[in-house]
């Protein structure tokens, strides 16, 4: 069962959450969440305590539903889907957003709690973190470039936010896609298995959404196997000088070189958009985000005309599979109407050559009941039960039987 923010909104001011909650099998708190996700205020706590006493309060409107808001939302995750316009960037003059979404520390929402679960993060033997929550801001790094990489999202998302970006989690019910994360300086082919969130990052431009990873560049260094893990040569112990030692052994691998880049890319279907920010040095990165920014939002009309290009391509492609789909239809009735034809056809003659041969067996059985009347009566006696027996074991010859079960070709 879907509902809309507008059912949602109703509801939640109609009865206590818990009351709605049951009746989509969820907690209160999941409801809630719920909720935040499609911008539905709900009432406070102690509102309905209040209004059985005659103390009312307030009911805020449904706000306008912002980019990224959801806005429906299903039990079972299959949403129908709401009809969604083109996505547009932004008109007239540019509004600035004084009061960005922030904790008590200025942090941005997206980044609140992000440390602790990139800090009980695995570390992979390639360097890279690799957490086993899902839902978290699009980082991939090393360990020892968390803080500044943490630092580093949040002054570009404040800067979008100041800008009247808003920066959220991709809504669930987009079908967004994530560009691939190739972290090496060349491209050598297929790129490394990375962890990957569960939900894109993307900025809202107006309603044009744009996605936003930042990673680590990898580097290509001479290594050492230490203890598990991959060391560089310049970092690791002294190898064993007697007896075999894998630590002795030196090898070229990619890892975490402490640089960072912002990709950030077109999150859209069918659609190729997609730049990189690059730090030659350790905090370039901080230093550009202004023209950054200034670059999304010139880019936002490239990519609200790729996607249109893109909407008016796939309902092209919707059309020729339509009418393929039609042809097919149209020629499976037509070889279905001739296989009918052809069963018919046979079908008659098969009953035609056993209306032939019923003629030729009732002749033989008149000829015979005829011949066996002339005999004596105990002759006679013996031949019709001989004919009898014979009748029962052909099964009957009734023609009109067979013809009654024939179908004409509009039948089959």
């Amino acid at each position: 069962m879907a509902i809309t923010r507008e059912n949602l909104y109703e509801e939640v001011w109609a009865e206590p959450m818990i009351t709605v909650a049951k009746r989509y099998n969820v907690s209160s708190s999941f409801l809630a969440r719920v909720c935040k996700r499609m911008n539905v205020p709900r009432p406070a706590r102690g509102y309905w305590a209040k209004l059985a006493v005659g103390k009312t309060s307030k009911q805020p409107p449904l706000p306008e539903a912002q980019p990224g808001d959801e806005l429906e939302w299903s039990r079972d995750g299959e949403p129908i889907r709401a009809p969604r316009k083109l996505p547009q960037p932004p008109q007239g003059r540019r509004r600035r957003k004084a009061h960005p979404r922030t904790d008590s520390s200025g942090q941005h929402n997206l980044l609140v709690g992000a440390r602790e679960h990139f800090d009980a993060a695995r570390e992979k033997d390639d360097g890279y973190l690799k957490p086993q929550k899902r839902l978290l801001v699009d980082l991939i790094l090393s360990r020892e470039s968390l803080a500044r990489a943490l630092e580093s999202a949040n002054t570009l998302f404040l800067a979008l936010e100041n800008r009247g970006h808003r920066v959220v989690f991709s809504p669930s019910s987009e079908h967004f896609r994530r560009a691939t994360v190739d972290p090496r300086e060349h491209d050598l082919g297929y790129p490394p298995t990375l962890w990957c969130p569960y939900r894109t990052t993307v900025v809202f431009v107006g309603t044009v959404a744009i996605g936003l990873t930042l990673f680590e560049i990898a580097e290509s260094v001479e290594v050492r196997w230490v203890d598990g893990k991959y060391i560089r040569v310049a970092d690791a112990p002294p190898p064993k000088r007697r007896g075999y030692s894998s630590s002795s052994w030196v090898s070229k691998r990619d890892l975490p070189s402490g640089r960072f880049c912002l990709q950030a890319y077109s999150p859209y279907p069918r659609t190729d958009w997609k730049r990189q920010w690059r730090e030659s040095k350790n905090g370039d990165l901080a230093n550009k985000i202004p023209s950054i920014v200034r670059e999304l939002e010139r880019e936002a009309s490239t990519i609200a005309t790729l996607v249109e290009e893109a909407e008016h391509e796939a309902e092209l492609e919707r059309q020729r599979w339509e009418a393929k789909r039609l042809q097919w239809a149209r020629e499976e009735a037509e070889r279905k109407r001739m296989q009918a034809l052809e069963e018919s056809r046979e079908q008659l003659f098969d009953i035609i050559e056993k209306w032939a041969e019923a003629k030729r067996v009732e002749e033989f059985f008149d000829d015979a009941e005829r011949r066996a009347a002339e005999m004596n009566t105990e002759d006679n006696a013996f031949f019709q039960e001989r004919l009898r027996k014979a009748r029962a074991l052909l099964g009957g010859v009734d023609t009109l039987h067979r013809f009654r079960q024939w179908k004409a070709p509009d039948e089959i």
